[in-house]
Parts: structure tokens; C-alpha cells; sequence
């Protein structure tokens, strides 16, 4: 087997570990799948065990994108090596092998992706994400505009074919994770977040 395909097994797996999971249950003593949104992802996580366990998992589920893309970077991976990579690492997150498959929503998985990938990227994106949390209060939605605006930020800032496409599955798996987000946005029903 290549190190590419040996990799991206590894980037899978690695993207799988339930970190707000398996912090709740080691810091909480609580099944976090059972509480708030039932979400395994940092802000079910913060509000359910406050920030700093929040900070915790948001950090851990970005080191899943992060560390398997720089060491495809590493190892010289060509350009489609790499966002298979990244993507691998993503899809670990959204449909972990440890759960049934049922896993988070993504964003902060795919915030290590690009992280390591599309630096400039994130940060633009960041912005926008700031700007509509700020404007409205909702993760959900300002996940849902930076996860959007991701796929054009990397056309124009890292213009690398192969990584704009793997952004556009990205933003849309991560959108479509956010279904139930935005029909309770649509009704007016999304909890706002609040400092705990």
C-alpha cells in the first residue's frame, strides 16, 4: 500500500476521534450526544460544560485537519494527494467510524484543513464568520457563511484547482450538516449563543 493511501486511512481515522465526546465524558462525566443539541462539536460542548472544555474541543477537532495535512505536506504529496488528505480527515469528522457514522457538523475539523492548506484563506474566512456572529449571534449561521464564502476565498487568494474543489465539497457537506440549523433559523427558533 502507498503512503498516500496510507495516509489518508490515518487522516480518516484520526478525523473519526469524537474529541467533544470523549472530553465531556472525561471532564463532565456526561454523554454530550444526550445534552444540548446532542451535537458532539465545541459549541454543544461549551454550552453544556462551559468554555473552556468548549476551547478544548475546538482545539482538538482543529488539530485533526491540521496534523494530517502537514504531513502530506511533508512527504511532498502532489496537490490531489493532498485535498483527498484533507478531505479524508473531514469526512472522518462528519461521519466517524466510532459512532455509526453520526458524527459533527465539521467546521472546526475543516478550519485545521485549511488551516495548514489555505492559511490567508482562513483568515478571510474568519472574517466573515466574525462579522456575522457579531451582526446576529449565531454559530450556526456564521458557520454557514464562512463555510460558503470558503470556496471562493480559495479561488482567489490560493488559486489551486484541485484544493478549490475539495473547498466546495467541503462547504457543502458542511452546509448540508447544517440542515436542521437552518430550518430552525428559517423559523426563528436557533438558540443564540451566550457567554456561559
Amino acid at each position: 500500500m502507498s503512503n498516500e493511501l496510507i495516509l489518508i486511512i490515518a487522516a480518516y481515522l484520526l478525523g473519526s476521534v469524537p474529541t467533544g465526546l470523549v472530553l465531556a465524558r472525561v471532564v463532565g462525566g456526561v454523554d454530550i450526544r444526550t445534552t444540548g443539541s446532542g451535537n458532539i462539536g465545541a459549541t454543544n460542548v461549551s454550552r453544556t460544560l462551559g468554555w473552556k472544555v468548549g476551547v478544548l474541543t475546538l482545539v482538538g477537532d482543529c488539530l485533526k485537519g491540521v496534523v494530517p495535512v502537514l504531513l502530506a505536506y511533508r512527504l511532498g504529496f502532489t496537490e490531489g494527494w493532498l485535498a483527498l488528505t484533507g478531505l479524508a480527515a473531514f469526512t472522518g469528522h462528519i461521519y466517524t467510524v466510532f459512532l455509526r457514522f453520526k458524527g459533527g457538523k465539521g467546521v472546526a475539523t475543516a478550519l485545521g484543513v485549511f488551516l495548514a492548506m489555505s492559511p490567508l484563506s482562513v483568515l478571510a474566512a474568519l472574517a466573515v464568520f466574525g462579522l456575522v456572529f457579531w451582526k446576529w449571534r449565531y454559530v450556526s449561521l456564521a458557520s454557514i457563511s464562512a463555510a460558503a464564502a470558503m470556496p471562493l476565498l480559495v479561488a482567489l487568494i490560493d488559486r489551486r484547482g484541485l484544493i478549490f474543489l475539495m473547498s466546495g465539497v467541503i462547504a457543502l457537506l458542511v452546509i448540508w450538516r447544517h440542515r436542521e440549523n437552518i430550518q430552525r433559523l428559517r423559523l426563528g427558533t436557533e438558540s443564540k449563543f451566550k457567554k456561559s
